[in-house]
């Protein structure tokens, strides 16, 4: 009987705690002074740079023309709601412990869940843009237009709006924060959560296959030029070429695996057992590696793009000469505020002087009068 109440009590300390939210706010003060710098500086780096990629390519007329540059501005306002949702959200519930009910909880974790998902998806378009640039080079601009282009972002979008508001709509977890919910996300429900990472290890595994693609056609492109050309010198810069290829989309693979992988394991073991305050702690620390990713996207995507860099130094351009021809018409406008007080001082003396002299001649004329009234005959003789 002892064992048994000590259970229930045991039991219900720990859904009282997990009640009041307690059981997910699992970081140390140390670890939130660690972490809370980390993820404010993470968040402010993502949302400027990504702003800066959004407005060059919204204000730039050829870049919105062409698809390749659409990809690249979803992917820039996906990782721009992703700084503002997934910082905001975090430092308010680890940091400051906000304690929010069920719908306002679940719509900052929509907000979360959407921007992510964008984001994975805006990459998944931009691989499926470069595979078909390689594949089909000669029927490129026929097969992927403009308002093909617009129709893919706004499915993609939509798609990624309906999956991240099932929670919000009602599939949450039926007992609330009590098992078998997530030990990662309050009020969320294991199905939900394995249906999520499914879909994003699917979206993951379809960028793998197009890069691999890229590379194999880029590959055999590169070998079938050798054979013709029959230049060993010319041949072993192509394949140089070619390795600086495979360097660089490895290293597009390498960061985004290496940014989603920790997280979603740790999605899918949480579905398989019920997971420790370490484990939930670690997963804390994880997830800002994906909001690392969304600050290293526009180096990897955007800047690496000749046009969309000489759009930025002509946008820079434009904003210096601006600042310039704003301070010179300052100045102007000083100089000639200047002049005209001066002017205006010049004229006033000139006016006193003018007076002055007038007065003197009237005063002269009217003692001249009174000095003949005053004077005899004789003396006016």
């Amino acid at each position: 009987m002892e064992e048994s109440a000590g259970m229930y009590s045991a039991d219900a300390k720990t859904n009282e705690s997990c009640e009041n939210l307690t059981c997910y706010m699992v970081l140390e003060v140390l670890e939130r002074k660690a972490i809370g710098p980390i993820c404010l500086l993470a968040g402010s780096v993502t949302l400027m740079e990504n702003a800066l990629v959004l407005g060059v390519i919204a204000t730039t007329v050829r870049l919105r023309q062409k698809p390749s540059y659409l990809f690249i501005g979803s992917l820039a306002l996906a990782d721009v709601f992703a700084s503002c949702f997934f910082t905001t959200s975090f430092l308010d519930f680890h940091l400051l412990e906000r304690r929010d009910g069920p719908t306002a909880y679940l719509f900052k974790l929509g907000g979360v869940t959407m921007a992510f998902t964008s984001s994975v998806g805006s990459l998944l378009l931009t691989a499926l843009d470069r595979y078909l640039c390689i594949h089909q080079a000669s029927s490129y601009k026929v097969l992927l237009t403009r308002r093909r282009a617009l129709l893919s972002l706004l499915v993609l979008w939509c798609i990624t709006i309906f999956i991240s508001s099932w929670p919000l709509l009602g599939w949450r977890c039926p007992t609330e924060l009590s098992p078998p919910c997530s030990r990662l996300f309050p009020y969320i429900s294991q199905d939900y959560l394995t249906c999520w990472v499914t879909f994003i290890l699917m979206l993951l595994a379809l960028i793998l296959v197009a890069y691999a693609l890229i590379l194999w056609k880029a590959h055999r492109h590169e070998s079938s030029m050798t054979s013709l050309q029959g230049a060993a010198d010319k041949g072993q810069a192509r394949m140089r070429m070619d390795i600086r290829l495979a360097r660089t989309f490895g290293l597009i693979l390498l960061i985004l695996v290496g940014s989603w992988l920790p997280v979603l394991s740790f999605m899918l073991v949480d579905v398989s057992i019920t997971l420790t305050r370490t484990h939930q702690r670690a997963f804390a620390f994880c997830s800002t590696l994906c909001l690392l990713n969304s600050a290293v996207n526009p180096l990897l995507y955007a800047l690496r793009c000749r046009e969309l860099r000489q759009a930025l130094r002509q946008s820079l351009q434009r904003l210096c000469d601006f600042g310039k021809c704003k301070t010179c018409n300052r100045n102007l406008n000083h100089t000639i505020h200047s002049t005209e007080e001066n002017v205006s001082v010049v004229s006033r003396d000139e006016a006193l002087t003018a007076r002055t002299t007038q007065l003197d001649s009237i005063a002269e004329i009217v003692n001249n009068q009174s000095s003949y009234i005053n004077s005899g005959p004789m003396d006016r003789v």
